[in-house]
């Protein structure tokens, strides 16, 4: 009886805190979230690994109706051995993705935060050239998938801060 009055306590002491200090949900009406969905045009891709990333973008942040925002990006990909057998040929890869962008002004293309992400995933070459090829395709999804939720992340934090 005790411990669930003293759940409660504390419960409550935690919901007044958060709402005392300015706590908002990101998608909450007028959040981040709600400000940037639909909202943010990304440059054109020209690589199949940009096109990747653009997709996650607008999975999580919606397809631009009409852009406030555009974010440009610059995306390197690279390749890095990572087990190399005694006949010299390598079983597996590193994928190393790191995309620096800017969130800007559609209007006046002013930059209202930029930012950077890095990250990588891995991939085996130790089946047929047909599972190799899919394991590296597969492997770049997963890294767009990546860079995206780092991207977005950092925006929906951020642009609460710039007061968008």
């Amino acid at each position: 009886m005790w411990l669930s009055k003293r759940r409660n306590f504390l419960a409550l002491i935690s919901a007044v805190a958060l709402t005392g200090c300015g706590f908002t949900p990101v998608y909450a009406p007028g959040g981040a979230g709600a400000q940037l969905q639909g909202a943010v045009f990304a440059t054109d891709p020209t690589t199949r690994d940009e096109q990747l990333l653009v997709q996650q973008l607008e999975s999580r942040l919606g397809r631009a109706t009409t852009a406030r925002y555009l974010l440009d990006y610059q995306l390197e990909v690279s390749q890095q051995r990572m087990a190399v057998l005694e006949s010299n040929t390598t079983a597996r890869f590193n994928l190393i993705g790191e995309v620096k962008y800017q969130l800007k002004d559609a209007d006046t293309e002013a930059t209202l935060f930029t930012g950077s992400a890095r990250q990588f995933t891995g991939y085996s070459t130790t089946g047929t050239t047909a599972a190799t090829i899919s394991s590296e395709r597969d492997a770049r999804a997963r890294l767009s998938v990546i860079l995206a939720d780092q991207i977005v992340a950092q925006l929906l934090l951020n642009t609460a801060d710039l007061g968008l």
